[in-house]
């Protein structure tokens, strides 16, 4: 089982996808990496050499910022935000949409469950 970047990747998925559970890793990206280091992208996880599997590594850690660099990163934008006053960042302080959607009604992955008295009480 290959061990990349903090993340085992699943032995039976096509080497392609298995890349993609790392985060930062999309499947175009994933198909990047493999043709610069020259691997078919239809192999199995299983099937890849020792060697293979550094060279991947070496690639993804030197070339793409990926896992906790990048969650990291994202956290300190979005916190850079925040400091400066932008209308994005106090979009992110309130937990409301950040990129123009409507609030009226919908949004309610971002602003939570609905509250007042239409919730009754059993």
């Amino acid at each position: 089982m290959a061990h990349i970047a903090g993340v085992e990747l699943p032995k039976d998925k096509r080497i392609v996808i298995g890349l993609t559970y790392i985060y930062g890793i999309g499947k175009t990206i994933s198909m990047e990496i493999l043709e610069k280091v020259g691997i078919d992208i239809n192999k199995r996880v299983k099937d890849l050499s020792m060697e293979e599997e550094k060279d991947i590594r070496e690639v993804i850690q030197n070339d793409y910022l990926v896992e906790g660099e990048l969650r990291t990163q994202t956290a300190m934008d979005i916190k850079r935000l925040m400091e400066i006053g932008c209308y994005r960042g106090n979009r992110h302080k309130r937990g409301m949409p950040v990129r123009g959607q409507r609030t009226h009604t919908n949004a309610r992955t971002r602003r939570g469950r609905r509250k007042g008295s239409s919730i009754k009480k059993k």
